[in-house]
């Protein structure tokens, strides 16, 4: 991945700092997007350990039209031409459905599909005209396996998917490939926070132990084991596949 260019929204913790991480490892140069100023510094530390190209950081909320101008315009001024755009931003909003409010259906919309729609559209004229990009959305198993309860998360998702597959076709000839990643169960931040909500009276290590027991493998997924993949689609050893949302989830999807 010499030479190449990456925005990573999400990017402070969790899959998006791995992804940042073996990106860099790679040869990119990364833009790491967040709300969170502190935790932008601190993944980029840990990034800029690994990295022989630039890491900048870019705080901006991408549910706003405008910060997505803003983020993409930082980092091409910071790095150039954006070859690799990465929708990872999401946090996991689901209840019963009688009890989302439009509120909350319009946020998670804002920040897992419209920020993927918005973010795309700025970087996808460019790479149509050197003829190489990359995009990944990152969704959950949730849209190819909605559940009860799953709402809004599993339709935002959903939604992201029949994005992926618009862009995918669109962008072929364009050599613009473009896939989606669907998570399972993986040790990320997010899980850490609903362990501190209900801890169960187990330290985190033991929850996700106990956690790990009721998957195909026994175990959750490590952070590292996404961003491998992430890196093999973003890079060109994945030079061939376009439109596929795969399942990087230890077999939990019963969806193929």
């Amino acid at each position: 991945m010499d030479g190449r260019n990456a925005i990573i929204t999400g990017g402070s913790k969790g899959l998006g700092k791995a992804m940042a991480i073996e990106f860099s490892k790679s040869g990119a140069s990364v833009a790491l997007v967040s709300r969170g100023q502190e935790a932008l510094d601190a993944a980029k530390a840990e990034v800029a350990e690994v990295s022989d190209g630039k890491v900048i950081t870019v705080a901006a909320d991408i549910r706003q039209a405008d910060e997505c101008i803003r983020a993409v315009a930082e980092a091409e001024a910071a790095l150039g031409g954006i070859d690799i755009l990465v929708n990872n931003a999401g946090t996991s909003q689901r209840g019963p459905f009688l009890e989302v409010s439009d509120e909350l259906w319009q946020d998670d919309l804002d920040l897992k599909l419209f920020a993927s729609i918005r973010l795309s559209r700025l970087v996808i004229p460019g790479m149509r005209d050197r003829r190489w990009g990359r995009i990944i959305n990152v969704l959950n198993v949730g849209a190819k396996m909605p559940s009860a309860e799953g709402a809004p998360t599993a339709v935002s998702r959903a939604a992201g998917m029949a994005l992926m597959k618009v862009l995918a076709n669109e962008g072929a000839p364009h050599n613009v490939l473009v896939n989606g990643m669907l998570v399972g169960k993986i040790r990320s931040d997010q899980w850490e926070q609903r362990h501190a909500k209900d801890p169960d009276g187990l330290s985190l290590e033991d929850w996700y132990t106990e956690t790990g027991k009721e998957q195909p493998m026994g175990r959750l997924g490590l952070a590292q084991e996404f961003a491998n993949m992430a890196c093999f689609l973003a890079s060109d050893a994945g030079s061939y596949i376009n439109g596929a949302a795969i399942n990087v989830d230890g077999g939990l999807c019963k969806v193929v």
